[in-house]
């Protein structure tokens, strides 16, 4: 009968040794290991810190639904109306909105004339601002220049 013993050395740097001789045979064995000698304690909590957490919007939109927001889209377009859903894309779901037209004359100036296009979603990778409409006022550009300047 060949008796076989078995001989397991501390883990090093994620690699256990293990000793196996007999009567005539000597092996040493050496395996690379992921737990790194930890115990299972310790694994679960490796394993939390490593587990994704579920992604956050840079904005916190939950506090203006219900509520009267202005959008600036890409492209120019701006839109006003009550926010009523968003997502992590920024997806926006919008009611009774209200489209600002832009002047005739310079597409970049937007007028007070409006469209109703009542609700819309928008896609998040065209959203620019949001801005909610409490405590919106409009002041004068500092830096424009009058026309009687030039």
């Amino acid at each position: 009968m060949n008796a076989a013993v078995f001989l397991l050395t501390k883990h090093k740097k994620n690699i256990l040794t293990t000793h196996i001789s007999s009567k005539h045979h000597r092996i040493k064995i050496k395996m690379a290991t992921t737990g790194g000698g930890d115990t299972q304690q310790q694994q679960q909590q490796k394993q939390q810190h490593t587990t994704p957490q579920h992604k956050q919007t840079v904005l916190d939109l939950g506090k203006y639904i219900d509520k009267g927001v202005r959008v600036k889209l890409s492209g120019g377009r701006e839109v006003e109306g009550i926010l009523k859903g968003f997502d992590q894309l920024l997806n926006l779901v919008l009611d009774e909105t209200k489209e600002y037209l832009r002047d005739v004359d310079d597409p970049l100036r937007i007028t007070d004339e409006t469209r109703n296009l009542g609700l819309i979603v928008t896609r998040g990778t065209s959203v620019m601002v949001v801005s909610p409409l409490d405590g919106l006022k409009e002041i004068e550009n500092p830096f424009a220049v009058a026309p009687e300047e030039y």
